[in-house]
């Protein structure tokens, strides 16, 4: 584990309530704005690790909230399955990696997210497409989300291009995360990366981001997502820049 001083801690906390405030206003999202802060003051495999209990709490419980607009059931699987097949091999590739390496990817990762968002804002996949392109999107989601903590670029613009309803996007992100986190626990503790020190820090983490949920979803009442979003897409430009070239 990293050296965590006084100033690292203010940014980890920061950066938890960002998460908690864009999955509260969004349904998702809160890894990409918070992993790339922690990284920055710490590593990738610390980030990655603290925040297994962030995702597993505020899934499972929109998984339950969001459960009567699920999509079918088999594109539903088809997705979480494959993410899962893909977060075996990127955890693997955050434990042999080097530091330097893994920070560049996650700069790397934040900014094509970034420039996507900007180029093809009102792109949209048809569900027959989509149910044809599930599979790879799975896999390579999941890929990014074991290696990086951040499967953003794939999996929430995968979802978002079908123009789902809100709470269709939540119950389908969701399982999606909750089947990932299902490999990546028993590989991050086989790697070293998941103990007692770091399961405790995680339970902490999340209670930080699920206490902003709330503020997320009240902040939605008085400003858009869509300039939500805006706001967002500057923070992580600088985040990644930060991470790429410094």
């Amino acid at each position: 584990m990293p050296d965590i001083g006084q100033t690292e801690i203010i940014y980890i906390v920061l950066s938890l309530a960002l998460g908690g405030i864009l999955k509260g206003a969004t349904g998702a999202g809160a890894p990409l704005a918070a992993i790339p802060i922690i990284a920055l003051f710490t590593n990738v495999p610390f980030a990655v690790t603290i925040f297994i209990a962030p995702n597993f709490f505020s899934n499972i419980t929109q998984i339950w909230t969001s459960r009567a607009h699920r999509l079918p059931l088999v594109f539903v699987l088809s997705f979480a399955l494959s993410g899962t097949v893909g977060a075996a091999v990127g955890t693997f590739f955050l434990a042999e990696l080097s530091s330097d390496l893994l920070l560049t990817t996650v700069g790397t990762v934040t900014g094509f997210y970034v420039i996507l968002r900007l180029l093809k804002p009102d792109w949209v996949l048809s569900f027959e497409l989509a149910r044809r392109l599930v599979l790879a999107a799975g896999l390579v989601g999941g890929c990014l989300q074991g290696a990086t903590g951040i499967s953003a670029p794939v999996s929430i613009t995968f979802l978002n291009a079908m123009r789902l309803t809100r709470l269709q996007f939540i119950s389908t992100i969701s399982v999606f995360f909750i089947a990932l986190l299902l490999t990546q626990i028993p590989m991050l503790i086989s790697y070293g990366f998941l103990n007692w020190t770091t399961a405790g820090l995680s339970v902490a983490a999340a209670i930080i981001l699920v206490a902003f949920m709330p503020i997320g979803a009240y902040l939605t009442r008085y400003l858009s997502t869509e300039k939500f979003n805006q706001l967002l897409l500057a923070i992580l430009t600088i985040v990644a820049v930060r991470l790429i070239f410094f």
